[in-house]
């Protein structure tokens, strides 16, 4: 069956998060969009994946646990878990391997955590916005290892992407599966980037805010509507 989806989304624990963006309000507004799946993924943390992960089981909606990673090279790569516990293991590796900075709020806004009612249980002190000390080389088999998916983040943008930093998608790195923001840029960058043809192709709204979640309009394929089986799909190899 198809299930539509969105993938990349950002709560009010991402710096620059708007603070509407709860664990209700980001699952009731899939919901409105006629969203199946979506995934938390806040810059560096997974730390209010439970909380949305609750509230999108009383919105009917799928809600998988991850985290959008800065990598050692500044390049952002979405992170997918089959589980609240896998998540949880690998945001305490990636907080092991990041730079500590005081967050200034006034910059950057508040980092909060949030419980499945809405209600505020905590701040993160340290930005979650600088790089970690995973190299992009190495961060879709670290993932695996909890066993999750690992994918470069909006390739098509102009900073922050894996192209706009190294040019190309080095096969080594083992990614199966690339996300782009704007679809309509896909077909000039299957030209300029053959590697891109042998590679799932996801498109998501990466919102920081409510209006900027997007209407049901992507869709993937699954054998059933269940974390495993997105990661499973993800991770599916296609032929050349």
């Amino acid at each position: 069956m198809s299930y539509y989806y969105d993938l990349h989304l950002h709560s009010c624990l991402s710096p620059c998060g708007d603070m509407d963006m709860t664990p209700n309000n980001i699952t009731g507004m899939a919901s409105l969009l006629g969203l199946d799946v979506i995934a938390l993924t806040d810059h560096n943390t997974c730390l209010n994946c439970e909380a949305t992960m609750r509230a999108g089981e009383k919105n009917g909606v799928l809600v998988i646990p991850g985290m959008e990673l800065t990598t050692a090279e500044d390049i952002h790569a979405v992170c997918l878990f089959p589980c609240l516990e896998a998540a949880l293991e690998w945001n305490e590796y990636v907080d092991s391997h990041r730079i500590k900075i005081k967050n200034k709020e006034e910059i950057y806004g508040r980092q909060v955590i949030m419980n499945e009612l809405d209600e505020e249980v905590g701040e993160i002190e340290h930005l979650l916005l600088p790089a970690s000390f995973i190299p992009i080389t190495e961060v879709y088999r670290e993932v695996k290892r909890f066993g999750g998916i690992c994918y470069p983040a909006h390739i098509d943008r102009d900073s922050l992407s894996i192209l706009a930093v190294l040019g190309e998608i080095d096969p080594a790195c083992g990614f199966v599966t690339a996300e782009v923001a704007d679809k309509t840029k896909l077909p000039d960058l299957l030209k300029k980037h053959p590697v891109l043809n042998d590679m799932n192709i996801v498109s998501c709204s990466d919102a920081h805010y409510l209006e900027n979640m997007r209407d049901a309009e992507n869709t993937l394929t699954l054998d059933e509507l269940t974390a495993e089986a997105v990661i499973k799909a993800l991770d599916a190899r296609i032929s050349s």
